[in-house]
This record gives C-alpha cells, sequence and structure tokens, in this order.
C-alpha cells in the first residue's frame, strides 16, 4: 500500500446557518456550514418553516427570470 494518500480526517463541527444548531462528524473539512439540518427541517419538526432562498433554485429562478 502507498503510504501518505489519504486525506487529514477531522471530527467536523457542523453549523447550520438556519438555527445555530452546532454537532459534531467526522469529515476530511474542520468545519461544515449547512443550510438546514434535523433540527430545524420542516421533514423532522412537522412544522412548516420559511427559511432563507438562497440555493441553487434560488440563482436558476433569477436566471430564468432574466432570460424571459
Amino acid at each position: 500500500m502507498k503510504n501518505n494518500i489519504h486525506p487529514k480526517y477531522y471530527r467536523a463541527k457542523v453549523i447550520c446557518l438556519t438555527c445555530g444548531n452546532t454537532f459534531e462528524t467526522g469529515s476530511t473539512e474542520p468545519e461544515i456550514k449547512v443550510d438546514t439540518c434535523s433540527k430545524c427541517h420542516s421533514f423532522y419538526t412537522g412544522k412548516i418553516n420559511i427559511t432563507a432562498d438562497t440555493g441553487r433554485v434560488a440563482k436558476f429562478r433569477k436566471k430564468l427570470e432574466s432570460v424571459k
């Protein structure tokens, strides 16, 4: 087996940008920021939350509107 070919493995801190919840997991990145986690996602909570529309879908809709 080759030596030194694997990336460094961290105990990553995951931060939810919507609700501020944090938890740890394993990753090759030391910190991970997510838009929605299980504490604030409507599937897990049973509530409908309106969050900031700042993802790929929002960019696509904006681009689509400029074409029309």
